[in-house]
């Protein structure tokens, strides 16, 4: 593949806004003319639905892809974003992990498949199960960075310094070059005070690792997948969709602090 940005959205507890950061976040950037492609690897396919994928529609998954028994092309499918393109889940992705321990290099099928594609998207996203299993270490073996959504919630440092420390064993084991790119505040809720506690705690443990755009609570971004659509699209005036709109504007901003500090 064309040299990309990746992304591995990963968190190994559940709920925290894996697939909503996933879903919102690509479609914001391709409203600024990215071209972007989000892999579904979580076997409960959240993010294909929420993009309106049907099951009917998934004969070409990303278990074909991780399995090579499809190539990356093959197993793309267009969304109703323009410029957002997805490898939807199946339900055959939920055996993935006993299958591919039979394969030799079994952390590196995702990677060896996206090497194989001609292919080029500004951006490339995989939306992670929520656990260490081998799904996760091939995004986190694929991929460039990590963005860790983290719940406004009590254990929520406890959680991602857990993660951390898986990190930093793919590091040594697997990418030694994997950064994490930063840390998204989700679910917060300005009238709580523990949501305000835990962002402070986060920004004190990670400094400039977490992003200054939080994700609040919001109604619209829980009822939008249902529509098999992006909140941004469902409706582009609710908070939600304006807070994921202003990260992908700090993400570019980070792009090209990175990019200054390299030709520095």
């Amino acid at each position: 593949m064309l040299q990309s940005r990746s992304f591995a959205i990963s968190n190994q507890k559940g709920g925290v806004g894996k697939t909503t950061t996933a879903i919102n976040l690509a479609t914001a950037l391709t409203s600024i003319r990215k071209k972007v492609l989000l892999i579904d690897l979580d076997p409960q396919g959240n993010a294909s639905t929420g993009l309106g994928i049907g099951h009917d529609q998934r004969d070409f998954s990303s278990y074909q892809l991780l399995m090579q028994e499809a190539s990356l092309e093959e197993c793309i499918q267009k969304t109703l974003v323009p410029n957002l393109s997805i490898v939807p889940s199946s339900q055959e992705l939920s055996a993935a992990e006993l299958d591919l321990i039979k394969v030799d290099q079994r952390e590196y099928q995702l990677k060896k498949a996206l090497d194989a594609s001609s292919l080029y998207f500004d951006y490339i996203f995989f939306d992670c199960p929520p656990a260490l299993g081998l799904l996760n270490i091939n995004a986190l073996s694929a991929a460039d960075f990590v963005l860790i959504p983290l719940q406004c919630e009590f254990f929520a440092l406890e959680g991602v310094t857990h993660l951390m420390r898986s990190i930093q064993k793919i590091q040594n084991a697997f990418n030694p070059d994997l950064e994490l790119y930063g840390i998204i505040l989700t679910m917060y809720d300005r009238r709580n005070n523990l949501s305000y506690m835990v962002k402070q705690d986060v920004e004190k443990y990670f400094k400039e690792k977490v992003f200054s755009t939080v994700i609040p609570r919001n109604i619209k971004l829980t009822e939008a997948p249902s529509h098999g659509l992006p909140a941004i699209l469902y409706d582009h005036k609710c908070v939600g969709s304006h807070a994921y709109i202003k990260l992908a504007k700090e993400v570019l901003l980070r792009e090209k602090e990175r990019l200054s500090e390299r030709s520095a």
